[in-house]
């Protein structure tokens, strides 16, 4: 399962878009530190069920009338303060927390209300820019962190006339979601020695931020966008490539008034109707979130999820069928699991991602939109649906 990560200071907003997105039960609070341990919760993406293109609805749990919901993994861990990368705050515990992580999401007080520490002050009062790159500097220099801390083993093994400079620093960099490709990738663009006692301080960190920016992509989450002081989202997209403008707190209120019986949403609309009675103080509340949604096309929670992981790692859903005719698994149940692939994944690659041994034993796969078989280096498109022919089957 991908995952996706929460990233920012102290009362940003964290821990409350955690919940809008999980409806995990965790502690929510205006203080820092709030979250100590890392909460990890199950989240969802939305696209497009391909049951739209046939007579009758899926059924299927996850799809809300053709909305389709595919999980990933969440992870909120504790805040980020300055000089993080130097153990500050709880930062060596946040930054170990996001080695995994393949996307984050960078949650900002677009209102200005949290100063460079995570604590409150007057909304307007704190420049949100400010925090945009933040994120990046501290894992940056955490990175270079961890290579300075292993360059003087390299430069032992670099006396042995087996050494290979490429595959050290391999090593030394996979325990923070580095592959082989990765680095490969990385030391394809960059001017370097092999040599590594000419490397200096600054080539560490050249290479700590190409490594990053491959591995771990950021969207920013311009949060508390319905209280920011005008301008102040507009100056963040400016600064940034992916931002998107989000109220948490309204997507919690939506999900909750849900939860309730009183509201008729699905995470990612942009806008909802009321079903049920309401005082005048909630209806008043929904309204003031439904400006918000009219103005930024949603809460901003659901689309900052989509666009991490359709956006900006380019996957694509794909659906694993075994009878291509009726789109169902062995019990009968249609399109009954959804898997996020790269873009460019083959049958072969779906079929491992369903299951090692599918994968091992693949033999060939048929397209079930167009009833006809695919060769195993064809590349799926979104929505696709797949039926794999294993001797694993």
């Amino acid at each position: 399962m991908l995952s996706v990560a929460l990233a920012g200071k102290p009362n940003a907003g964290k821990s409350t878009f955690y919940k809008a997105a999980t409806l995990a039960d965790v502690d929510v609070g205006n203080y820092p530190f709030t979250t100590i341990d890392a909460n990890r919760g199950v989240s969802q993406v939305r696209t497009r069920c391909p049951c739209l293109d046939r007579e009758e609805r899926c059924g299927n749990e996850n799809c809300h009338g053709g909305k389709r919901y595919v999980p990933v993994e969440l992870l909120d861990v504790a805040g980020l303060v300055p000089g993080a990368h130097e153990g500050k705050g709880l930062g060596n515990q946040f930054l170990d927390a996001l080695s995994n992580a393949d996307v984050i999401l960078n949650v900002v007080d677009a209102s200005g209300g949290t100063n460079a520490e995570g604590e409150p002050v007057e909304v307007g009062s704190y420049d949100p820019v400010e925090d945009v790159h933040f994120v990046e500097e501290e894992m940056d220099l955490w990175l270079a962190g961890i290579v300075a801390d292993n360059w003087e083993t390299i430069e032992r093994q670099s006396r042995s006339p087996e050494f290979d400079f490429d595959e050290a620093l391999t090593d030394t960099l996979t325990g923070v979601g580095a592959t082989e490709y990765d680095m490969m990738a990385v030391l394809r663009e960059m001017e370097y020695s092999d040599d590594p006692m000419a490397w200096d301080d600054a080539d560490r960190e050249e290479l700590a931020r190409r490594l990053r920016e491959r591995t771990k992509p950021i969207v920013v989450v311009a949060n508390k966008a319905d209280v920011a002081p005008e301008g102040n989202v507009e100056r963040l997209e400016e600064v940034a490539g992916h931002v998107i403008p989000c109220t948490a707190e309204g997507e919690l209120a939506l999900r909750q008034a849900v939860e309730a019986g009183v509201v008729d949403y699905d995470p990612g609309d942009d806008d909802f109707e009321i079903t049920g009675d309401l005082s005048d103080a909630q209806a008043e509340g929904l309204e003031r979130i439904r400006d918000v949604m009219q103005q930024w096309g949603g809460t901003g929670v659901q689309q900052s999820l989509n666009e991490a992981v359709y956006d900006l790692l380019d996957r694509i859903t794909v659906y694993p069928v075994q009878n291509e005719t009726r789109w169902t698994d062995g019990q009968g149940n249609v399109l009954p699991d959804a898997f996020l692939l790269e873009r460019d994944a083959t049958p072969k690659d779906l079929a491992y991602a369903v299951h090692s041994d599918i994968g091992e034993g693949y033999l060939h796969a048929v397209d079930a939109r167009a009833s006809r078989r695919v060769g195993e280096d064809h590349e799926l498109d979104e929505g696709d649906v797949v039926k794999i022919v294993s001797t694993a089957n």
